[in-house]
């Protein structure tokens, strides 16, 4: 359950409206580095938490918090935006309004789509995208995301705070690098409190693993240069399992070898050669047409 208050976080204050800006804005709200992807990259990784109750809490109390970043962005566009409309009036009675304002850097979705408001996209207008959500199940592994999801987020919020002089933008933006500095250090708390983490997963047997390669820096130098000496070609690893070395890259896995194409594939006769497979009781692309219609 979620609840809301109708104040903000923190204050947000425009002294001089700028579209421009709105629509930089845009990419701390619906980009890659942006707000929403971190709420509900820690929601989701909250709502898939399984172990020790502490860490689902943390996520749910940190990615609930990221929704009130989202509102104070959306607030900060809105506000930016404010007399933008009479503005693009004013550019239409110009040459071509609608080129004129992209090019200076508005987005006329701001008024077109939103009606002054923020949107679930990106600075180009691109709709924010699912897919950049990480929640694996690992624990570990998800920090690893979310400090990497921070990192960039706060390179982010700096970049912005040198590209506005309002006073209001500034003080707002420095409030969310500084939630951005405590949040990469809370993540990389966590996984201090987790131990030795590392190779992740670690419930994994390394006895399984190939033991020439798990610690082995391998170099695809065509020049076959010696070693360069470096942290990670030589002494002990960093998850203190294992010794650096370096190799050259050399091919072990001999020519690929496939077998003749499917002739339900259709591809050209010329193709048709290669070794013989011992054929299931149907095809490749039977099975498929089973799948689809449900037998």
């Amino acid at each position: 359950m979620f609840y809301h208050d109708r104040q903000l976080q923190y204050k947000v204050r425009v002294e001089k409206p700028n579209p421009e800006f709105a629509k930089l804005l845009q990419q701390a709200i619906g980009g890659v580095e942006g707000e929403i992807r971190v709420c509900l990259q820690y929601l989701f990784q909250a709502w898939n938490s399984r172990g020790p109750q502490k860490y689902r809490d943390m996520l749910l109390e940190t990615g609930t918090e990221e929704i009130s970043h989202i509102e104070m962005l959306a607030t900060a566009v809105a506000l930016n935006l404010e007399g933008a409309s009479t503005a693009l009036k004013e550019k239409m009675a110009a040459s071509n309004p609608l080129v004129e304002s992209v090019l200076g850097g508005k987005d006329p979705r701001h008024i077109l789509s939103a009606g002054l408001g923020a949107m679930a996209a990106d600075s180009n207008g691109v709709p924010f995208n699912g897919s950049w959500i990480v929640s694996s199940g690992n624990i570990a592994a998800d920090m690893h995301a979310n400090v990497y999801a921070e990192a960039t987020g706060r390179v982010l919020a700096t970049r912005l705070w040198e590209m506005t002089d309002d006073p209001g933008m500034k003080d707002m933006l420095s409030f969310l690098i500084a939630r951005d500095t405590m949040h990469q250090n809370q993540w990389m708390a966590v996984l201090e409190d987790l131990g030795n983490v590392h190779p992740i997963p670690n419930s994994f047997p390394q006895s399984q693993e190939n033991q020439q390669f798990n610690y082995t820096f391998v170099s695809t130098n065509i020049n076959q240069e010696p070693s360069p000496h470096t942290r990670w070609t030589e002494g002990p690893s960093v998850d203190g399992k294992g010794t650096f070395t370096f190799m050259h890259a050399e091919p072990m896995g001999g020519m690929p070898d496939l077998s003749k194409p499917d002739p339900l594939t259709h591809a050209q006769t010329e193709q048709m050669v290669g070794r013989e497979i011992p054929m299931a009781d149907k095809s490749f692309i039977e099975k498929a047409k089973d799948v689809i219609s449900g037998k």
